[in-house]
């Protein structure tokens, strides 16, 4: 089993602003092309993190396209799962696990905080090894670079913006912070 990490999904996001950027020439696409991405990494076994924001305006098709995603998958909550789209979420997509607002989750001896927003979790360690200090996966940005926080401290960018709309493996997260 493996784990994967995104954010910002945006199912049903008819704005330029968001699937252009992605490269994609119409929302539509852009649902397809994120399914496509995200399913032909992660298997239904595994684990898939979402970090906030799966879906705006049409609930019922960003539902569908929802229940179209591999693996377990775990929610934490963004600007834009409104207290009725979580309750949609709970009811509707038995394969999803709404986590509240951050969680902890502990690999390989590595420990992170989750969470949509960016995050500062530094404790003055930034001199530590990287297995001694709290790593925060984020999204919220819809930046392109993973690493658009970095210089505020051990925050990871994870939205799809920054993989090409694909989800991150952990392991490339840890391997990729293990190069810096």
């Amino acid at each position: 089993m493996a784990i994967y990490i995104t954010s910002d999904l945006h199912f049903c996001h008819n704005q330029p602003f968001v699937y252009e950027p992605r490269g994609f020439s119409n929302v539509e696409e852009m649902n397809e092309g994120i399914v496509e991405r995200i399913n032909k990494v992660v298997r239904p076994e595994d684990e898939l993190w979402i970090l906030g924001d799966l879906m705006l305006n049409d609930t019922d098709k960003g539902i569908a396209l929802m229940r179209q995603l591999n693996g377990h998958i775990h929610l934490i909550i963004g600007n834009h799962d409104t207290n009725s789209r979580i309750d949609l979420y709970e009811r509707e997509l038995p394969n999803v696990t709404v986590e509240g607002f951050g969680a902890r989750l502990r690999y390989r001896g590595y420990q992170f905080y989750l969470s949509h927003y960016p995050t500062l979790v530094e404790n003055f360690d930034s001199e530590e090894p990287l297995k001694r200090q709290v790593i925060n996966l984020c999204g919220h940005s819809h930046t392109q670079n993973w690493y658009h926080d970095l210089d505020h401290g051990l925050i990871f960018h994870c939205e799809v913006d920054t993989n090409n709309c694909y989800p991150w493996d952990l392991d490339r997260i840890i391997d990729t912070l293990r190069g810096c």
